[in-house]
Parts: structure tokens; sequence; C-alpha cells
């Protein structure tokens, strides 16, 4: 199984939504807080280029948000994506 990371907030509805999908596929992931912490949200950033949360990886590859990880949902890959 692949190791999952998401960088969320506690009070983002995206973030709520991405971990229920993977929670309800039974996969387990490490789930970094950024509220209130600069340094992890910066860290975020950087490793992501973005600002905002959900940012989701997928072993090393970077996924994107919440909407990214749902397309690969619909397209029928996030599957082999977290079996690999």
């Amino acid at each position: 199984m692949s190791k999952v990371v998401i960088y969320s907030s506690d009070w983002c509805p995206y973030c709520i939504r991405a971990k229920q999908l993977l929670t309800n596929k039974g996969v387990s992931f490490d789930e970094i807080r950024v509220d209130g912490k600069p340094d992890l949200r910066a860290e975020m950033t950087r490793k992501a280029g973005r600002t905002s949360v959900p940012q989701i990886w997928i072993d090393n590859n970077h996924v994107g948000g919440c909407d990214e990880l749902y397309a690969l949902e619909r397209a029928g890959k996030l599957d082999a994506l977290l079996r690999a």
C-alpha cells in the first residue's frame, strides 16, 4: 500500500471531503495540520507550489488537492496509485 500524506486544515471542507474519500477506501494517511503553524504551511507551499489545502501526496507523487483526488477517482486511476 502506498504512503499517503495530506496537509490539511481542521475547518476546510475540501480537506474533510478528501479525507473522507481516503477513509471510505480504507486508506490510512499521515495528516499534517497547518492551522496556526506557518512553518508547516510554508513547507507545504514549498513542496507543492500551492498555498491552499488540502495538498496530497501518494508516495512521492504530488496529486494536488481535493478536486484532483476526486478526478483520479472518477477516471478510475486512484486505486492503482494507492496500490503501487
